[in-house]
C-alpha cells in the first residue's frame, strides 16, 4: 500500500518539499507519495484530524504551525522539547511523535563552509518557530551573543530570554536598529517570511560588508532582496534552499530509517528555481 507524507502550513503553494521527497522516492523505487496540504492559521486541530483519517505516515510542519504543533504530539524528541517547536512528525497508529530538524538543517551549510560560530556575534531577524531553532543552534555552537530583531517587541524579548536560558548572551533590538548596526555582526540571519513575495529586505543592508555571513532561510525566490543586496556588498551568502535540503534529508531518514538520496534531492531542488 502506498504510504502518504505531506507538508502542512499556510501559505503552502510555494513549497518545494513535494518535489524533493517525491524525487527521493523515485530514486529509491519506494511506494510512497508526498503532498502539500494547506491548513489555515487557527485550524490546526481539524487539519491534523483530517491527516489521521487518510492514514498519513508522516508530515512536515511549516509557517505558522511549528510552535502550536507541540500541543498535538503524543511524544516529542529532546530537540523539540528544548526548542518548543516541531517541524517533522511521524504517525504510527494515530500516535504522533514530533522532531525538529530545523536546528541541524540550519547549521549544516555553515559547517560545510567551515565557518566558525564559536565566539561570534549573531543578528537574528524574526522570533517564530524557525528562529527558536536557529537561536538554539547558535547557542549549542557557542556563539558569543545573539541579538534578536523582530516586528513585535514582546516576541523578540521572549526569544532573547530563551537564547539566554541556553547559555548565550542575548538582547532584543528594533528592525531599524538592526539595519543600522548590521555591520557589527558576523552572522545576519533572516528567519522571517519577508522575501517570500519579493518584498524588500526586512532591514537596511547599507552596513553589511565583506566580513558578513548573510543567511536567508526564505528559499523561494532563491535570490531574495536581502541576498541580492548582500552579494553587492561582497558578503558570504547562504541560501534558504540549503537549509531546506538539510531538513529534508533529516526528515527522510527519520521516516524511512535509511540514508536519504542527497544528490537526487538536491538536483530536483535546484531545478525548481
Amino acid at each position: 500500500m502506498t504510504k502518504t507524507f505531506a507538508v502542512i502550513g499556510d501559505p503552502i503553494d510555494h513549497s518545494l518539499s513535494p518535489n524533493i521527497h517525491n524525487a527521493a522516492f523515485k530514486a529509491l523505487g519506494m511506494d510512497c507519495t508526498y503532498i502539500a496540504y494547506r491548513i489555515p492559521r487557527g485550524e490546526l486541530k481539524e487539519g491534523i484530524e483530517s491527516l489521521k483519517q487518510i492514514k498519513i505516515s508522516g508530515f512536515n510542519v511549516t509557517i505558522p504551525h511549528k510552535i502550536e504543533m507541540m500541543k498535538y504530539l503524543d511524544e516529542s524528541s529532546e530537540e523539540c522539547k528544548i526548542i518548543g517547536a516541531a517541524n517533522t512528525v511521524t504517525n504510527e497508529n494515530d500516535m504522533l511523535v514530533g522532531y525538529n530538524t530545523d536546528m541541524d538543517g540550519f547549521l549544516e551549510p555553515i559547517k560545510k563552509r567551515n565557518i566558525a560560530i564559536k565566539g561570534e556575534d549573531v543578528l537574528l531577524l524574526g522570533a517564530g518557530g524557525a528562529a527558536r531553532a536557529i537561536a538554539a543552534g547558535f547557542a549549542k555552537e557557542k556563539a558569543r551573543k545573539i541579538t534578536i530583531a523582530n516586528r513585535t517587541k514582546e516576541k523578540g524579548q521572549e526569544l532573547a530570554k530563551f537564547a539566554a536560558s541556553l547559555g548565550a548572551e542575548s538582547n532584543e533590538i528594533t528592525l531599524d536598529e538592526a539595519g543600522q548596526n548590521a555591520g557589527n555582526y558576523k552572522f545576519i540571519v533572516n528567519a522571517t517570511a519577508v522575501g517570500l513575495k519579493n518584498e524588500p529586505s526586512p532591514i537596511s543592508t547599507n552596513a553589511i560588508n565583506s566580513q558578513s555571513v548573510v543567511y536567508d532561510i526564505v528559499y523561494m525566490p532563491m535570490n531574495t532582496d536581502l541576498i541580492t543586496q548582500s552579494k553587492k556588498k561582497s558578503a558570504t551568502v547562504i541560501y534558504g534552499y540549503e537549509m531546506l535540503l538539510g531538513q529534508a534529508c533529516l526528515a527522510f531518514e527519520i521516516w524511512h530509517k535509511i540514508k536519504a538520496p542527497h544528490d537526487a534531492m538536491r538536483k530536483v531542488l535546484l531545478g525548481g528555481f
